[in-house]
């Protein structure tokens, strides 16, 4: 078992040319290389746990993102920005066969990660991550139609702090069942920048990566929880993950969102299982 803490970390900054930091990662251990990526407003700690779970030799690089986690905002669009990033910092470390663990949006930044660079991806794990958001949760509603310059939007950008909160607790006691971890996941809202925020929840609605998936050819293990109808998530998953050659779906009881909370060893062992199969 690899012990993340007493590994000497290294923070390796990619920045933009204009001087803001899109994204920064922290890199730990030797062997071969993961590249963890977290969900929406998480910061890359969030991983931590899973890392020190791991069964092997392996060099970890853990992403954060710019506008959560004390981080400064960039430019927008956010999500596009946070991609080209994330990619040219994959090749200015010369990092090759690479496996990429992706958490929800994290997800979807490594499906488009392996798309752009299939000669140095290896492998590929999704995590209560979809490639079309849009289509679950607002049915019908072309991309088109989302813009950031909206009442809705303008309305959360004007939100009091006291709102906002209230909002952020609601929505963080609907992704884990432990409480103290929604206080966490709340505190990681709350102490976003607001506009990163709601603008980067716009870009990532926006998104379909749906025909990317048809250029995977590497294995890909998806994991999702099985709230709130296991025959309904796995119909949607199958559906929506239709393009992707090389697929197994697994699908995780008594959890919600943050699955490396509610699920914690049944997590560590089907990852470790993957790397074993398909990485090491």
């Amino acid at each position: 078992m690899k012990k993340f803490g007493i590994v000497i970390t290294l923070v390796l900054v990619v920045q933009l040319a204009y001087s803001q930091q899109a994204i920064i990662v922290e890199k730990s251990g030797a062997g071969t290389v993961l590249l963890f990526l977290p969900g929406f407003t998480t910061p890359g700690t969030v991983w931590n746990e899973t890392i020190e779970n791991l069964d092997g030799d392996y060099e970890s690089h853990i992403v954060s993102y710019a506008g959560f986690n004390g981080l400064s905002p960039i430019e927008f669009p956010w999500y596009e920005t946070v991609k080209k990033e994330l990619i040219a910092y994959i090749k200015k470390e010369k990092l090759s066969d690479v496996t990429l663990i992706g958490h929800s949006m994290g997800g979807n930044l490594a499906v488009d990660v392996a798309v752009a660079l299939p000669g140095q991806i290896k492998g590929l794990i999704l995590l209560e991550s979809i490639p079309c958001m849009l289509e679950v949760m607002m049915p019908g509603v072309p991309a088109s139609a989302l813009q950031y310059d909206t009442p809705y939007n303008n309305q959360m950008l004007e939100m009091s702090e006291e709102d906002f909160i209230k909002m952020a607790q609601a929505s963080a006691q609907n992704m884990t069942n432990d409480p103290s971890k929604a206080a966490l996941i709340t505190e990681w809202t709350v102490h976003s920048d607001r506009k990163s925020y709601v603008y980067g929840y716009t870009d990532l609605l926006k998104l379909d990566l749906r025909e990317k998936l048809i250029d995977i050819e590497i294995p890909t293990l998806i994991i999702a929880c099985s709230l709130p109808d296991r025959e309904v998530v796995s119909a949607n998953l199958e559906k929506q993950f239709r393009n992707l050659k090389q697929k197994e779906i697994l699908l995780v009881d008594d959890s919600k969102h943050f699955v490396m909370f509610d699920q914690p060893e049944w997590l560590y062992t089907q990852i470790n299982k993957y790397l074993r199969s398909n990485v090491r």
